[in-house]
């Protein structure tokens, strides 16, 4: 039997997930949780076989959640679950330790094949169409990421301390808002915490320190 652990901030979306596994007669979902640090937290209880990781969390986020649970439990497989198709992502998902990466418009099947495959001891990658052949390789050093206005209006006030919540109201912006545009932030800049976040964009002169 494959013990499973769903980790997705949205109640319906892990009540959605639960019905559908359960109809499979080797797979059987031993718990859910609605942010990345209860996933580290209950991994680290049950020790199940695999992690269903959405990306977007709130707190500590899947791709973050994933390399905690990667380093601490190498045995335990993650598969990502995301609505999110960019081939960085993707990557940034297998850095962190995922074996699998299942996009939330997929049928049920390729979800339960996932899972399968990972407990095989395989890996599971969407079919992404990428333009350019180099959006799975790392970012050349020197290049200056493209930020959106609201992107360099959050990246200045994450430089200042700031948290997501604080941001939202200061945007006028959901708390989810700010957190997707983290995770982009990160993407872009080829990191994985946002200390190095920031000292990526104070070193290219995207913040200043003063």
């Amino acid at each position: 039997m494959i013990k499973v652990v769903i980790a997705d901030d949205h109640h319906l979306i892990r009540q959605g997930l639960r019905y559908l596994l359960a109809k499979e007669f080797d797979i059987q979902v031993v718990a859910e949780v609605a942010d990345g640090q209860d996933a580290i937290d209950t991994v680290k209880r049950l020790r199940p076989d695999v992690v269903v990781m959405d990306i977007d969390m709130p707190g500590i986020n899947g791709i973050e959640a994933t390399g905690h649970i990667s380093a601490s439990f190498p045995e335990i497989r993650v598969v990502m679950l995301s609505m999110h198709s960019d081939p960085v992502l993707v990557r940034k998902s297998q850095e962190s330790g995922a074996k699998g990466y299942v996009l939330k418009k997929s049928t049920s099947m390729e979800l339960v094949g996932a899972i399968h495959a990972v407990c095989r001891g395989g890996t599971y990658r969407p079919h992404i169409k990428v333009q350019d052949e180099n959006a799975f390789k790392q970012p050349t050093l020197g290049t200056t990421p493209k930020l959106t206005r609201r992107e360099s209006e959050i990246l200045k006030f994450i430089s200042k301390g700031h948290t997501n919540r604080q941001i939202a109201g200061k945007l006028h912006i959901s708390v989810k808002t700010v957190e997707n545009h983290r995770i982009n932030l990160m993407s872009k800049f080829d990191v994985h915490s946002l200390p190095e976040l920031i000292r990526v964009a104070i070193k290219i002169g995207l913040i200043d320190t003063d």
